[in-house]
């Protein structure tokens, strides 16, 4: 058992995008301990795409032995993270795909982790976005 907070590492086909819902998270997770955040958007050279190399740092640099929750924005980001789970070596023992919508999804995996709660109960938070209804 470890006494760290789940990490969250966001994958978006954008640097920028990944960096902003990252911003955006932790801002919403109100004071005390934040959970670990790192965007993992685009490619190496700044581009449009994911990067299964700055998936893998991320995820290295989030973790805190409580687990890793990892959100995608669309399609090839989530295939480029299936894969790597495939693979079992490239991120952290126990890493998850989560099942959520991008912005809502990485609010609530935030301040879920940030409040202590563990792997399963962030993913279960972040899926459960696909609930909120807008009207």
């Amino acid at each position: 058992m470890s006494d760290g907070l789940v990490g969250i590492v966001l994958v978006s086909h954008s640097a920028a995008v990944a960096e902003a819902v990252g911003r955006l998270a932790t801002g919403l997770a109100g004071g005390g301990a934040v959970a670990p955040v790192a965007p993992a958007g685009g490619t190496p050279d700044g581009g449009l795409g994911t990067s299964s190399d700055l998936i893998a740092a991320a995820a290295r640099s989030v973790d805190r032995g409580a687990g890793v929750a990892v959100l995608a924005d669309l399609g090839s980001a989530v295939l480029t993270v299936k894969a790597m789970l495939a693979d079992e070596d490239e991120l952290p023992p126990g890493a998850r795909l989560v099942d959520a919508p991008f912005v809502e999804g990485a609010v609530a995996a935030v301040v879920t982790a940030s409040a202590g709660a563990d792997l399963a109960a962030v993913v279960a938070a972040a899926e459960e976005a696909y609930t909120y209804r807008k009207v």
